[in-house]
């Protein structure tokens, strides 16, 4: 019988995560009387000696609306391969998965609830392999993780970007100036595109489809002879050129994780300026597509994820992750969500409508 869970959540921070705990520690407690831990740091917080504390309905109260999270996270705690100092004072890696497993059941949890992304839930999958209960709960500001419509914390990222762009256009028209703005996404092009329709952006570009710079540039120009004396042009963080390459601002190597992406905006605002001699600036919203209070949808879509989570524990419904599809939310299996991202379909309706619209996607 279920009487304690914890919950933890890895990666990334984004807006909703407390929605999530709260939803979690509500069901829980109200509806079934368990026991709620939290776990410290994500991962970390299982790793030497177990981090976490009781969550009680006073530890969830006026969470809602407040960004970031309460337990804290990491997004390089990966006990199958955690970085440690080697006996010659190099960063290696080991598998400290036994400690995790075992201060696991120190703590008395029944259950474990991991809010994260493709890399904490891949992490999730294995440990409920090796016998710790665990559903997940999909977290992440890209939208690319298979097996669910959406993600909490997109839906408040786009708002984000677009307010961004609503403001730039402005000052943009003000000085006539083409205005390159890079955004979140990794290899999902979702931030980009839907927040570069909504904020109507001249050219998205998109890792999804790699751009033509001659293009982008002829389309600028046209704009201009057309009358739009300025252009705002958003570009993914994991955008790049036909026939080259990503820009990354560290390898995966150095960060003992995955590539750290960034630069992209620079390099095509100094494309267009050098090819066109347009006045051209750059904004990199970074890290602020993360922060802030999550809008009413990620709220309401986040708490939902937190309380379906608890009814999936109830159901032993362990190695699974909540998922939204339609208006409902169900069960799915953690390797289905894992398996391959959720990219954008250059295809695709929303690609069409962008183009249909006129917007430049870096392609004929």
């Amino acid at each position: 019988m279920t009487r304690c869970i914890a919950i933890l959540n890895g990666g990334g921070d984004c807006p909703g995560l407390n929605a999530v705990i709260r939803g979690v520690v509500r069901a829980a407690i109200l509806q079934r009387g368990w026991r709620v831990l939290g776990i410290e740091d994500g991962f970390d917080g299982l790793i030497d000696q177990p981090n976490c504390r009781e969550l009680d309905l006073q530890a969830v109260c006026g969470i809602l609306p407040r960004g970031g999270t309460i337990l804290g996270t990491s997004n390089r705690g990966n006990p199958f391969r955690y970085p440690v100092q080697g006996a010659d004072g190099q960063i290696v890696t080991k598998d400290v998965t036994e400690q995790v497993v075992e201060n696991f059941k120190r703590l008395g949890g029944d259950a474990l609830v991991v809010v994260g992304g493709d890399g904490t839930l891949s992490i999730a999958r294995r440990l409920n392999d090796l016998g710790v209960p665990m559903v997940g709960v999909p977290k992440t500001i890209d939208n690319d993780l298979q097996g669910t419509d959406l993600t909490f914390g997109y839906n408040t990222a786009v708002a984000i970007v677009t307010d961004a762009l609503d403001r730039l256009v402005t000052t943009a028209e003000s000085h006539h100036r083409v205005m390159v703005v890079e955004v979140m996404g990794r290899d999902a092009g979702w931030i980009a595109l839907e927040a570069g329709i909504a904020g109507s952006a001249g050219v998205i570009l998109i890792p999804e489809i790699p751009f033509d710079l001659d293009l982008v540039c002829e389309h600028i120009m046209t704009r201009r002879d057309d009358g739009s004396r300025f252009n705002i042009v958003v570009v993914a963080e994991g955008a790049y050129p036909r026939g080259g390459e990503k820009v990354v601002q560290a390898t995966a190597k150095q960060t003992h994780g995955l590539d750290r992406l960034g630069g992209i905006g620079h390099y095509v605002a100094k494309q267009i300026e050098q090819r066109k001699g347009l006045e051209t600036r750059v904004v990199v919203l970074g890290h602020i597509q993360r922060g802030g209070s999550p809008s009413p949808y990620d709220r309401i879509l986040a708490s939902r994820f937190g309380v379906h989570a608890v009814h999936m524990i109830e159901q032993q419904q362990y190695g699974q992750m909540v998922a939204l599809r339609g208006r409902e939310v169900v069960a799915v299996p953690i390797e289905e969500a894992v398996s391959s991202q959720n990219l954008v379909d250059p295809k695709g309706n929303l690609v069409w409508t962008a183009e249909q619209l006129g917007v430049m996607l870096g392609r004929p």
